[in-house]
């Protein structure tokens, strides 16, 4: 595994539980947006964690957190994914995995292994401005096959979209719900400007005003039991 950060204790990446984070390198998007951009191109500026380190770590915080949440970067390309989730799982952790759904068989193997507790799976935009909005030309149907499998899984799951503005507007979130259909949560993330991105011209780009969020939240509750938004 690729390990490349370690938050020890997380109240919000794991929804109603206690979790710590584990932050891969390497992604095979290029979000414009990233705010994991160091991780996302591989993570060559980060301290490597060794696995061991982290078993060492989770086995001194048994008892005082629930699971650990695998996020990136993007996890699934990391070919030792499954059984470093499986001695998680074995210590008594619940595992929360984050990915950008490009890579199902991956994830459909991790289910069918009973490796995973819940999964967030990233909605980067309308097919139409997939491309745009994650920097590589890519096959986002790959990405609805992922979150075709897991609703059919029973696995708990969220979808959530980042809302930049120029990459994401009201009109891409109603496309992006026709095509990949109706999600159980749906978290609208508020874009940050103050940390480091792969286009550094970004910084400079103003959020969405709140009620500017909110629109797109009621667009979004359309394609969605339950439409959340973060950071606003």
């Amino acid at each position: 595994m690729n390990i490349r950060g370690l938050s020890k204790t997380s109240l919000v990446d794991f929804p109603g539980r206690i979790s710590a984070v584990v932050f891969t390198g390497g992604c095979n998007m290029r979000c414009p947006f990233c705010h994991n951009a160091g991780l996302a191109l591989g993570g060559s500026g980060f301290e490597r964690i060794t696995e061991d380190e982290i078993f060492a770590f989770l086995d001194k915080r048994k008892g005082l957190i629930d699971g650990v949440t695998i996020t990136g970067g993007e996890p699934t390309l990391q070919n030792d994914l499954a059984d470093f989730l499986g001695k998680i799982r074995a210590m008594g952790f619940l595992v929360k995995l984050d990915t950008n759904g490009l890579l199902p068989a991956i994830v459909s193997g991790i289910i069918e292994r009973g490796l995973v507790d819940y999964i967030a799976v990233d909605i980067k935009s309308s097919p139409e401005n997939y491309a745009r909005a994650t920097g590589v030309g890519l096959d986002y149907i790959r990405v609805k096959e992922t979150i075709d499998l897991i609703r059919s899984s029973g696995v708990n799951y969220e979808a959530r979209t980042t809302c930049v503005p120029g990459f994401v507007d009201i009109d891409d979130i109603v496309k992006a719900g026709e095509f990949f259909g109706r999600f159980k949560h749906w978290y609208l993330q508020q874009f940050v400007n103050r940390n480091p991105m792969i286009d550094p011209s970004l910084k400079s780009l103003s959020p969405y005003p709140v009620e500017y969020m909110k629109k797109m939240q009621a667009a979004a509750s359309a394609w969605s039991d339950k439409c959340i938004l973060r950071g606003v």
